[in-house]
């Protein structure tokens, strides 16, 4: 990966994988191809700074990945991989934990993301509707 300039991120059968991670602590650019991703600290880090992204339909036509990506422009793959030298340490997981690195991004996604959890929780048992409701 390291001598990569573009890595492959296909979809997986899993929300997570650590191909991601893996591309971007190697500095090399991720090519995600997903329709429906949902990717870690995106409410704090704008992928598209650094990745390419293309839809399944896009990824499925013969030939098209191999020429967007040969016809890709020097200077703003430049630009990506600076990008991605100056957020990979968001990626890296360190002992002990550091400010800024993967176990403190994810305490921070998962203490943004709780809160709205608990609420959807707590609704669920609050807007219970009776049987009798249902029968109507």
């Amino acid at each position: 990966m390291r001598s990569s300039k573009f890595c492959l991120h296909p979809a997986g059968d899993t929300p997570s994988s650590c191909r991601l991670f893996d591309a971007i602590v190697s500095h090399c650019v991720p090519v995600v191809v997903s329709d429906k991703i949902e990717l870690p600290y995106e409410d704090e880090i704008d992928y598209t700074k650094f990745s390419l992204f293309f839809s399944d339909t896009e990824a499925l036509q013969p030939g098209f990945l191999i020429n967007k990506l040969s016809e890709f422009p020097k200077e703003k793959w430049l630009e990506m991989w600076r990008n991605l030298k100056n957020i990979s340490h968001h990626f890296e997981f360190q002992f002990p934990p550091a400010k800024g690195d993967a176990v403190d991004m994810l305490w921070r996604q998962l203490r943004r993301k709780l809160p709205g959890v608990q609420l959807a929780t707590h609704r669920r048992h609050r807007l219970r509707v009776p049987d009798w409701w249902r029968r109507r």
